[in-house]
């Protein structure tokens, strides 16, 4: 494998095994023939190792690789290979626990679950068996939370959950806006499952029923406006909830049952007790020429000019494989539950999607936001699907076809098929970094910026196609760091500045077209985001959901950019030396009054108050004051502050100080309103006691000592310490972004999920 430096790191931290003491006893090309191995004992005997050398040859090229469980799991005792997941709750106190219970299993395996909870009576409804109230589906989704947030998946995913209420339910208002309060239901993502007669009420003004799903009877009348008008206000205001299109998904699904429900990203629709593994085609991998079209041409392309430039017979090759690939996951993987073995084999769907598409458009020299990108991508996505049917069709000859074929529509045009779906476009948050790939069907979100790797180090990351055109037409890259969009850029050729699209160059109605093309040759669902820019409104959020709807997308999710008031502002800033004093030779008394600063800091236990006092020589003591007096966060940092003060006293270097404490991590990490990120209370004190030491160097080269306070004014602080709070003022070209809860990252919003670009942790996938 071709792997660059940041595949290897996502690799080492996420998918190569470890030992008991965690260390890495894996090589990338070993966990290959892990997997391979392992896929190809759904074969024949005598053919195992012709088809696990096949198999390892299509995930060693990076052509095709599959979802993340399947790459963790499989030739290990978990040996759990799936990602999507679908559990019924029923309307009873025991079922609504069992459903949990197995909930519970599944993401301790890997997985993610979808749940519909459209069949639970509403709040204040009557319970006969204790002559009670029940409480509704909200108050059992917090149920359903706070038990995910204690389970761990298989070590290394968090848990995700889909949680769908269908548009007549009772407590449909109470739904939409229950994540309203940041951090509230944090692992469920959370759509609305829309009908047609809803969408046709909001255009026309009419009403819908309100049906209690206990007796079927309808509750109320309300108007369809006022509760798709709710949807759009909570959409624009945080990014929840979703919408499904539940009559478009039963359309087009080739077996009998009712869907209720996808998977947490919504991009798997599934009946009851379902489950679907997924793989994707690279599709930066598939293109013919040496050199890019940009490279050779001084404008950009039209779809008929280069669609010959695309690899369709490798393309036709990889897809066939990728689907014995897929079955045979199937029959290998190792179900969390006997329920789930038995629907998922009856049916054997498998989702194969794609990943560099993106890529492809700048290689092929086509604009994202072009109608020749919306062309492309039905001509790709229909050929993909074409020959997934035809693997399909071939494999059901060879191995029989799904069991539940003759119910399904498949059986009216064809005498064998072996899947009952064959293409899904999934989230390829990690696997698109180890594919050194732009991720799924999204634009790529920009192009030259900084990275963050290991403890505070950073550098500066560039496409590589655009890295080609700088080198082939000379243009500067620096000035571009950080930037969303190249357009504005004067010295950037003008045929560059077209076909380097990124997602914010992309109208909210093309991110909407591009979802529609790619979903009208699409078996089961599209997971992507439709970004738009914080200045869009409320009714730019209306028409991407109605245009949605009548382009017979099956989903949508919207994301306004920095609408989430736990995001804070990345500050573009460049990182100075820390000035470091000279070594202290022997201890020193602390003065009658010293004088200082004391910063607020905001970490993840609240916000920190780090007072740092100095004398002719230098710093002199440290105090720490977080939570209560008397309580035990107070006990502690003070006890932290004293040692600090101790070592600062009896000469110890402040350098050697800041090098103990510095990239300390705790549970999750904390941006600063200048941009910098803060891993725990330690992490804290250090990087304040560098800033300290800087701000002193610079008081000393010009002579002059700087004070900002909060206030604009000096305050006395005991024994006469000076008090001085930094301001919290923000840059005026800052950049909004969700953390990273793992390295302190910018987070990215795509396909669903949020992304990590520079350690390949994602939110849910």
């Amino acid at each position: 494998m071709e792997l660059s430096e940041n595949a290897k790191r996502v690799l080492e931290k996420r998918y190569l095994l470890k030992d008991d003491q965690g260390r890495v006893i894996e090589e990338p090309e070993e966990m290959l023939w892990r997997v391979a191995k392992a896929v190809a004992e759904a074969e024949k005997p005598s053919e195992r190792e012709r088809w696990a050398d096949e198999f390892y040859k299509l995930m060693d090229s990076l052509r095709f690789l599959p979802n993340s469980p399947t790459l963790m799991n499989a030739g290990t005792p978990i040996g759990q290979l799936s990602a999507c997941f679908v559990l019924p709750i029923e309307d009873s106190m025991e079922g609504i626990f069992e459903t949990l219970k197995q909930a519970a299993k599944i993401h301790q395996s890997g997985g993610g679950t979808g749940f519909s909870f459209s069949r639970l009576r509403p709040k204040g409804d009557i319970v006969r068996s204790t002559k009670g109230v029940a409480s509704g589906p909200v108050s059992f989704m917090r149920v359903y939370d706070a038990a995910t947030e204690a389970v761990k998946q298989g070590g290394r995913r968090r848990g995700a959950n889909m949680g769908i209420l269908h548009v007549t339910h009772p407590d449909i208002l109470e739904f939409i806006t229950c994540k309203d309060q940041e951090g509230a239901i944090k692992n469920f993502n959370i759509s609305v499952a829309a009908t047609d007669e809803f969408m046709r009420a909001v255009e026309e003004g009419g009403e819908i029923g309100l049906v209690n799903p206990r007796n079927g009877e309808v509750v109320k009348r309300v108007r369809a406006r006022e509760v798709f008008d709710l949807i759009v206000k909570q959409a624009w205001k945080n990014g929840e909830p979703g919408m499904i299109f539940i009559d478009e998904i039963n359309r087009k699904h080739p077996l009998p049952g009712v869907i209720e429900s996808t998977n947490p990203c919504g991009e798997q629709p599934l009946l009851p007790y379902e489950s679907c593994n997924l793989g994707s085609v690279n599709l930066s991998k598939f293109y013919v020429p040496q050199d890019p079209w940009f490279i050779r041409n001084e404008r950009p392309a039209t779809w008929e000019e280069v669609k010959g430039d695309v690899d369709w017979a490798g393309l036709r090759e990889t897809v066939r494989l990728a689907v014995r690939f897929l079955d045979d996951v199937i029959d290998v993987n190792k179900f969390p539950l006997p329920e789930i073995e038995e629907n998922t084999k009856a049916n054997r769907k498998v989702g194969l999607g794609v990943m560099g598409f993106a890529d492809l458009l700048y290689m092929l020299g086509i604009p994202y936001s072009s109608e020749d990108a919306l062309r492309a991508a039905e001509d790709i996505m229909r050929f993909i699907t074409d020959v997934a049917r035809e693997a399909s069709y071939e494999l059901g000859l060879e191995k029989g076809s799904f069991p539940t074929f003759e119910e399904s529509w498949w059986a009216k045009d064809y005498e064998a098929m072996r899947n009952a779906t064959v293409t899904t476009i999934a989230p390829t948050g990690t696997i698109s970094m180890i594919a050194d790939c732009s991720s799924g069907i999204e634009p790529v979100f920009s192009l030259v910026y900084t990275k963050n790797v290991m403890e505070g180090e950073s550098f500066l990351y560039v496409n590589k196609y655009l890295q080609l055109a700088a080198d082939k037409y000379g243009f500067s890259l620096d000035e571009l760091a950080d930037a969303r969009s190249i357009k504005g850029f004067p010295h950037v050729p003008h045929h560059i500045k077209e076909i380097f699209d990124t997602t914010f160059d992309i109208s909210p109605e093309q991110h909407v077209r591009m979802q529609a093309a790619f979903q009208r040759y699409t078996d089961n669902a599209v997971s992507k985001t439709i970004n738009l820019p914080n200045s869009a409104s409320v009714e730019d959020v209306a028409k991407a959901f109605k245009l949605a709807w009548k382009l017979k997308c099956k989903g949508i999710t919207v994301y306004r950019d920095g609408s989430r008031t736990e995001q804070v502002l990345k500050a573009k800033a460049k990182e100075e030396k820390a000035a470091v004093l000279p070594g202290y030779i022997k201890p020193r008394p602390r003065p009658a009054v010293v004088q200082g600063k004391t910063y607020k800091v905001k970490t993840e236990l609240g916000n920190t108050y780090i007072t740092i006092n100095e004398d002719e020589q230098g710093p002199l003591e440290v105090f720490v004051h977080l939570g209560k007096p008397g309580s035990s966060l107070a006990a502690l940092s003070e006890a932290i502050g004293r040692l600090i003060s101790l070592a600062l006293r009896s000469s110890v270097s402040p350098k050697a100080i800041i090098e103990q404490l510095e990239g300390i991590k705790s549970v999750s990490p904390t941006r600063q309103p200048d941009g910098t990120v803060v891993f725990s209370v330690p992490d804290a004190i250090a990087k304040t006691l560098r800033k300290f030491l800087e701000e002193k160097a610079k008081e000393r080269e010009s002579g002059v000592q700087v004070v900002v306070n909060l206030n604009g004014e000096e305050k006395k602080g005991a024994e006469g310490t000076l008090v001085v709070l930094d301001t919290d003022l923000a840059a005026e070209d800052a950049v909004e972004q969700e953390i990273c809860p793992e390295c302190g990252g910018p987070l990215i919003r795509a396909e669903g999920c949020f992304i990590c670009r520079d350690c390949g942790y994602t939110k849910c996938e």
